[in-house]
């Protein structure tokens, strides 16, 4: 039991750096945490993970090393990415700039039906389903996090000891629960400082967007990564 601890502690240590590490997937669930509250932060966080375990899934397969060896297959990956990410960006400014125009409707007892109406469809509310589909596919779409798991947990697999799919999934597994305890842990603090401020619908459809430029600005990082 000593051995194993010592074996893994170097690989329990890096776990918990690179979760914490600031990055794509942390920006986005604090982004989603801080407009639409702690739920919906929580069901961000569980979609990030779900996606990550798709690629050490397929990286325990074998799959990975297609996008780490195919450049078109990579670029293939990368651009979807970017499309979903970009595309995201643009409903949350138009959502948020549709709320402003129902603030302003509403206030404003002259203005016409129609639009208040309209506004108030545009302006939906993202559902937790809708939150896990994001993370997940922001994760999956990202040939980035498939690389990384490639290159990092080979490290760490002893193939003397047998079964290195199954290591490699162990190790995986742990990387992600690190990533979901460390995740839920922000969400909870991000979402106790977007509290003080929710009742503020001009503050509120500021940081809607700042999660729709975040989307935009995580699309332009993703389509200028290289292989």
């Amino acid at each position: 039991m000593l051995d194993l601890l010592v074996q893994y502690t170097p690989f329990l240590i890096a776990a918990v750096l690179l979760n914490v590490s600031p990055g794509p997937d942390m920006a986005y669930i604090i982004g989603q945490t801080a407009v639409h509250g702690r739920k919906i932060g929580f069901f961000s966080s569980f979609g990030v993970v779900s996606g990550a375990f798709v690629h050490v899934f397929a990286a325990a397969l074998g799959l990975s090393a297609i996008l780490a060896t195919s450049a078109l297959a990579f670029s293939i990956v990368k651009w979807v990415g970017v499309a979903y990410l970009v595309w995201l960006g643009l409903g949350a400014l138009r959502s948020s700039f549709a709320k402003s125009a129902s603030a302003t409707t509403t206030s404003n007892p002259t203005s016409d039906i129609d639009d208040i109406a309209s506004a108030r469809v545009t302006a939906h509310n993202v559902t937790a389903f809708q939150a896990w589909r994001q993370g997940a596919m922001i994760d999956v779409l990202n040939p980035k996090v498939a690389i990384f798991f490639m290159a990092f947990l080979p490290q760490f697999v002893h193939p003397e000891q047998g079964h290195g799919a199954l290591q490699f999934l162990i190790l995986g597994t742990t990387v992600n629960l690190i990533g979901l305890v460390v995740e839920g842990a922000i969400v909870l603090l991000v979402g106790a400082a977007a509290l003080r401020i929710k009742g503020n619908g001009a503050i509120g459809a500021w940081l809607q967007r700042s999660l729709g430029a975040m989307f935009i600005a995580l699309g332009v990082r993703l389509a200028i990564t290289e292989q």
